[in-house]
This record gives C-alpha cells, sequence and structure tokens, in this order.
C-alpha cells in the first residue's frame, strides 16, 4: 500500500485545480500546469483536497497511486509557492552574472560559459559566487540546476566548482611528501 498515495493533496486559497476526463488542470499566481493521469488511478477533489485512488490492486496501479499523488502535489506547490534551487561557487576567479536572458560563468576556461535562460525559469546572481534557480516545475528546475552543476562539478581536493548549497563534498586528502 502507498504511504504517499492515501494522503490528499491540500490545495491553498488562490490555487483552482480542474477535473476534466483524465486531464488535471491546476492555476495559481505563478501560472498554471496540466497532467494526464494514467488510466490505472484516478483522482477527486472533495472541497480543498485532492484525492487519488487506484482503480484496482494491480501493482501498476498502486506504483501509480503514490507517484500520482506526488506529481499533483508538486503541481499545486509549484503554482502557489514555486520551487528554488541554490547553488555556491567556490574557486579563485570563478563566478557567475546574468545579463539578459543569458547566464555567464566564468569557470576557470579559456571562455566564459553561457548558458540560456529558459522563459520558464528565473535565475538570479545575488552574489557572484551564489546562482539561484526558480521556476514552478519541481524537475524543470532541477534540470536546468543539474545542467549548470555539470560545466563545472565541485572536485574532492579543494572543492571548486559549482556546488548546490545544501551538499557535502566528500574531501580528499592531498599529496604526501
Amino acid at each position: 500500500m502507498s504511504r504517499v498515495g492515501k494522503y490528499p493533496v491540500v490545495v491553498p486559497a488562490g490555487v483552482t485545480v480542474t477535473i476534466a476526463g483524465s486531464e488535471v488542470s491546476v492555476k495559481g499566481k505563478l501560472g498554471a500546469t496540466a497532467l494526464t493521469i494514467v488510466d490505472d488511478v484516478e483522482t477527486s477533489l472533495d472541497g480543498d483536497k485532492l484525492w487519488v485512488k487506484p482503480k484496482s490492486e494491480s501493482k501498476r496501479a498502486r506504483m501509480m497511486w503514490g507517484t500520482t499523488r506526488a506529481l499533483l502535489n508538486n503541481m499545486v506547490k509549484g503554482v502557489s509557492e514555486g520551487f528554488t534551487v541554490n547553488m555556491e561557487i567556490n574557486g579563485v576567479g570563478y563566478r557567475a552574472a546574468v545579463q539578459g536572458n543569458v547566464l555567464q560563468l566564468a569557470l576557470g576556461f579559456s571562455h566564459d560559459v553561457n548558458y540560456p535562460i529558459p522563459d520558464d525559469i528565473t535565475i538570479k546572481c545575488e552574489k557572484p559566487t551564489s546562482i539561484s534557480v526558480t521556476g514552478k516545475d519541481r524537475q524543470r528546475v532541477g534540470q536546468i540546476a543539474s545542467e549548470i552543476r555539470a560545466y563545472r562539478g565541485p572536485e574532492p581536493y579543494k572543492g571548486k566548482g559549482i556546488k548546490y548549497e545544501n551538499e557535502t563534498i566528500l574531501r580528499k586528502e592531498g599529496k604526501k611528501k
């Protein structure tokens, strides 16, 4: 039995949920998103609670029960609050800046790395060593943050590179004489 799926998704004030057949649409202050529900589960709206139930006791129905509930919860949270991934840059001369709709990264290469910012994502650099990726889609925010981190991941000796704010880098001991 799903431990996630049995709990309802609480819909906060200011967010409207529309169920039309197998399509669930969520609209809030940060925008609107939609999700096509698989045939193995059914959704129902009861006041300000969104319930997900499996249609049968098959293994696929039980798997999709929790997955669908988690996706719906992320949609509701995304259009009401949004998701943010904070990143830090460590290293001498490593810095980031937003120029228009391009994120410019100086990461020790012979050239600056220019990352085009998608329309549905907001990237801010409060300091030259911090990057904040914000958006309404949790998967998209994580994917963009992962692509930025992949340019220069943190190395284990000095910790130079781009890392997530809450990430711990396992450090290695350097050469011994």
